[in-house]
């Protein structure tokens, strides 16, 4: 590929490595079309964050494709992993020393069926104090790390599934289904406090997100040509719509289109010949382009 290629927008898929934050592995593909293509800056952003302890699929958004960023970090996302039960840390996970121990011989399978099936639905969820959370324009692990208390507010999370195999006892392994915003730290948390012995995350992989799976990504070191994901694939789980001549004008310059479209809020857009121009949402001003080819 060309550095205009890349200028133009692609996407790649990569596992990200065990300590790695993902701003690490932005800045490492950054750096390599940098120094390949001799330039001195070209946009490189990721599609959703992973924590430095856990690994697995990132999506990366390069040149023009990082407009779509927020789009893509909207789809459902699939985990996999393991909780230790009945050990506590402060940043729920292995970042942070244990702080306290509890008994954990009064759990069974049954109570442990019961417990995970609360956490099916919409929930409110408190994140992690070490996470990047802003609050008052600071990171709210930043106040953490300077031992200072912090307030984190609520947020509303959806869970599809949460499956858990207890055959490892103290140690849970599961997989669980989310949307965008989850912390899964949180959920490790938060089944410890549920079945009163506390519990914390040990390891997290990223197996899918939207339609893209760990399956087909590249190592950090060995992104090729043959993983790189075109702009019209990465949506092809969405619905398309193909405008005629004027309309599609129309809409490449802003202007709100009135179509009845109610199966969908995103939508694949082409022009009359076929060719994909955009993606399109429904506003409550008409039907416009969320971001365009």
């Amino acid at each position: 590929m060309t550095k205009e290629d890349f200028l133009e927008g692609q996407t790649i898929l990569i596992d990200k490595p065990l300590r790695w934050t993902s701003f690490d592995a932005v800045n490492k593909i950054r750096w390599k079309l940098k120094k390949k293509f001799n330039l001195k800056n070209i946009k490189v952003g990721h599609a959703g964050t992973l924590d430095p302890l856990a690994t697995g699929l990132l999506v990366i958004c390069i040149g023009k494709h990082t407009k779509k960023i927020e789009t893509l970090m909207a789809g459902k996302k699939i985990y996999t992993g393991t909780i230790l039960l009945g050990k506590t840390t402060p940043s729920y996970d292995l970042e942070t020393e244990f702080d306290k121990e509890f008994p954990v011989d009064h759990i069974d399978d049954a109570l442990m069926e019961k417990v995970s099936q609360t956490f099916i639905g919409e929930i409110d969820q408190v994140p992690p104090v070490f996470s990047a959370k802003q609050i008052d324009g600071k990171r709210a692990y930043d106040y953490a790390r300077e031992g200072k208390e912090v307030v984190m507010k609520t947020n509303k999370v959806l869970i599809d599934s949460f499956s858990i195999n207890s055959e490892r006892f103290p140690e849970v392994d599961f997989e669980i289904t989310c949307s965008k915003g989850t912390y899964i730290r949180s959920i490790a948390r938060d089944l410890g406090n549920q079945l009163k012995c506390g519990g914390h995350l040990s390891d997290l992989i990223r197996t899918s997100q939207e339609k893209f799976s760990i399956n087909d990504a590249s190592s950090i070191d060995e992104v090729s040509e043959d993983k790189i994901i075109p702009l019209e694939n990465a949506f092809d789980n969405l619905n398309s719509i193909t405008l005629d001549q004027d309309d599609a004008s129309a809409f490449i310059n802003g202007v709100a289109l009135e179509l009845k479209i109610d199966h969908s809020n995103l939508l694949r857009v082409y022009d009359p010949s076929k060719k994909f121009i955009a993606i399109g949402k429904n506003t409550s001003q008409g039907f416009k382009h969320e971001y365009l080819v």
